[in-house]
């Protein structure tokens, strides 16, 4: 097992890295932005190294300086959490080449799910389903039309180094077509510094379900059951639960032995997620496959009974999976709500300093977060400030006791998104599970 783990990541996640390390008996290295020298993850690491200034490019997605900081404290391995570096071929090859582990699957695995036209390409000789769409990249406007006329509108357009829904349009006819053809690309090569696009198949009304994977080194996958991930706001996730209100015995059945096999297929190592696209017919699509850990992580855990980042470490440390696919057992039901410093009706960010805090807490109730009082929330990145993470019997106790833990948790001096929260939570669709990725399309108009 390591001795020492460095964390290139700031937030929650990295606190939430730091707890499992902890249990492991693992000494931790926090690196830091100069905006958070007061941050938890920080404070509660064994050793922290300031990296840069408050900008990413400067400091969380500066390789080199994350590199020195591992090497002047001697670490054994990296963890890179969830956005930032965690899936950069060339990050995973430069820890590589220093003889630093890196926590996660190999830098080819990375790269060939990192495309999303590859990754299409990589899931369909595997066997996996996927949408209808170009074979490749789309290079000109008449061959964006030419394709969207042979798969039929609606046609989805989007980047293939994309993710956050960046670089992504959607076209109902020729009209549209080549406006939204341009602005992806226009969109993907300022997100992503790659223009590449491609097209699929527009679902109207589909669900987002991700199954989880776990793979160890010597072969051996196993699947931990599906999130419901619909509840979306421009493609950014609000609400995630475990098990889908949608999804039979039988068909968890079968999108986990087609996950676990794909990942066999592919070599695949660690923890990732494998999303589909599941229509009103029960038909479900590869969409794409993030080979990190996820945001919404705790309602697998919490329905499972298990430790992702724990396996990941035990994984990347060279231990065989502890346990096999019967062993895996599903219990009552997980819901996920993630807490933005964002103004609750126009979603522009709210930074600044959170003058009162209260948790919530009681039976079934988590909460991953890395804020407290005083605390100052950063305009510089992301403005996630919490996840509350219930967990119950059945759904409806769930959504009851997430109600409640809402209910009971204070912010102040900033705005958060706790009434969207607590408006979707009491919405009758949603109680009925009645919802799809355009949920919020509907539900804010």
């Amino acid at each position: 097992m390591f001795k020492k783990i460095l964390i290139a990541n700031r937030g929650e996640i990295a606190c939430r890295i730091i707890w499992a390390c902890q249990e492991l008996g693992i000494k931790t290295v926090a690196v830091h932005s100069e905006a958070d020298r007061d941050a938890l993850h920080v404070r509660f690491a064994n050793e922290a190294v300031c990296i840069g200034p408050a900008p990413s490019a400067q400091s969380y997605l500066n390789i080199p300086q994350i590199i020195s900081a591992a090497e002047i404290t001697n670490v054994d391995a990296i963890h890179p959490g969830y956005g930032f570096l965690s899936e950069n071929k060339h990050f995973a090859e430069v820890c590589k080449e220093c003889n630093i582990t890196f926590i996660g699957p190999r830098p080819e695995v990375i790269h060939s799910m990192g495309d999303k036209a590859e990754a299409k390409r990589t899931m369909r000789a595997a066997g996996v389903p996927v949408t209808p769409g170009s074979e490749g990249l789309i290079d000109d406007e008449e061959a964006a039309i030419r394709e969207a006329e042979r798969i039929g509108y609606p046609v989805l357009i989007k980047a293939t180094a994309g993710g956050g829904g960046r670089g992504m349009r959607v076209a109902y006819n020729r009209a549209e077509l080549v406006n939204a053809y341009n602005t992806a690309r226009s969109e993907a090569e300022v997100a992503f510094k790659n223009s590449g696009v491609y097209l699929e198949k527009y679902i109207a009304n589909p669900r987002h379900i991700e199954i989880q994977v776990l793979a160890d080194n010597y072969g051996n996958v196993i699947h931990l059951g599906e999130r419901e991930c619909s509840i979306q706001r421009r493609h950014q996730k609000l609400i995630e639960e475990s098990p889908s209100p949608a999804v039979s015995y039988e068909l968890r059945q079968e999108m986990g032995r087609i996950a676990v096999e794909a990942c066999q297929k592919i070599g695949y190592n660690n923890a990732g997620t494998i999303e589909f696209l599941l229509d009103e017919d029960d038909q479900f699509y590869f969409m794409e496959m993030n080979t990190r850990i996820q945001v919404e992580h705790p309602v697998t855990e919490m329905v499972t009974v298990s430790d992702l980042v724990a396996a990941q470490i035990r994984i990347a440390a060279g231990e065989p999976l502890n346990y096999k696919q019967e062993d895996v057992m599903f219990v009552g039901h997980a819901i996920e709500c993630r807490i933005n410093a964002e103004d609750p009706q126009t979603f522009r960010p709210s930074p600044g300093r959170i003058t009162t805090l209260n948790l919530p807490t009681g039976p079934g109730v988590r909460v991953d977060t890395a804020s407290y009082d005083g605390y100052f929330v950063p305009p510089h990145y992301d403005s996630l400030i919490a996840k509350v993470i219930v967990h119950s019997r059945t759904r409806d106790r769930a959504i009851a006791r997430m109600r409640r833990a809402l209910e009971a948790m204070v912010v102040e001096g900033i705005k958060t998104t706790i009434p969207l929260h607590l408006k979707i939570l009491n919405d009758p669709d949603f109680k009925a599970g009645n919802i799809s990725t355009r949920f919020m399309d509907r539900f804010l108009n």
